[in-house]
């Protein structure tokens, strides 16, 4: 039985990725701010077979918290066979772009917040020596745009630090997944102007997630088209590049 740690665990591909391992008889710890939604979770893992759920509610955000969070997760679960970590926002660029403390708390939202469960997370790993981390990046982080290079920016510090604990991480047995997904058809995504093409559902996400994690895939893009749009796109010679509205 796989022991579950959640982080974000109310967000569309969190809760997706839960209902599968909720199947597979997994134990969860769930973390997310809204107790209500928290318990709604809970009920619904409960009924698809999960062995048990505790919730816990914490603002990712606030850093100070994490420890806590640790250390009550151990106690309800003793050892942590997969963390992932999926909370996160899609900033305004606009109002990034004009008020320097929206573009600091978008920063802190998805970019340090994720960096500090990380280094908390991985000295439990590390004492572990198994174990799976997952981390839900994107496909922004891969180049800068002028669409949304603020969240661009977060999500490449999320996967630039992912990479270098990853090895670290291999060292003892522990596989680190970064998490590139690209259009998802999420609460998050909704009233964007998205080639409807590319937009996929959270669970499709969340098979390629479960099955990503499984088989200890370093870099995963979902879907994997992804990875060689991106190609293209950071391909793309700068003098041209900075002409083009991406």
């Amino acid at each position: 039985m796989k022991k579950v740690l959640i982080i974000g665990a109310t967000s569309a591909i969190a809760t997706a990725c839960a209902r599968l391992w909720a199947t597979q008889g997994c134990e969860f710890f769930l973390v997310a701010r809204n107790s209500e939604k928290l318990e709604q979770t809970s009920a619904d893992l409960k009924a698809r077979g999960a062995a048990n759920v505790t919730t816990y509610c914490m603002d990712a955000t606030d850093n100070t918290a994490h420890p806590a969070m640790l250390h009550d997760c151990l106690n309800a679960m003793q050892q942590i066979d997969i963390a992932l970590i999926a909370h996160g926002t899609l900033p305004d660029q606009k109002a990034c772009e004009q008020d320097m403390n929206t573009a600091l708390q978008e920063l802190t939202n998805n970019g340090t917040s994720v960096i500090a469960l990380l280094t908390v997370l991985a000295n439990q790993f590390e004492i572990q020596r198994c174990g799976n981390i997952a981390v839900i990046s994107s496909v922004a982080g891969d180049r800068g745009r002028p669409s949304n290079y603020l969240y661009g920016t977060a999500k490449a510090a999320v996967s630039t630090f992912c990479e270098g604990l990853r090895a670290r991480m291999y060292k003892v047995g522990v596989s680190v997944t970064t998490i590139k997904p690209g259009f998802v058809d999420t609460p998050m995504t909704k009233g964007l102007a998205l080639p409807a093409a590319l937009v996929v559902t959270p669970e499709v996400v969340a098979k390629l997630i479960i099955d990503g994690v499984q088989k200890n895939k370093g870099v995963l893009y979902t879907p994997k088209i992804w990875f060689f749009i991106m190609q293209i796109i950071k391909s793309i010679p700068d003098a041209v590049f900075k002409r083009l509205n991406l």
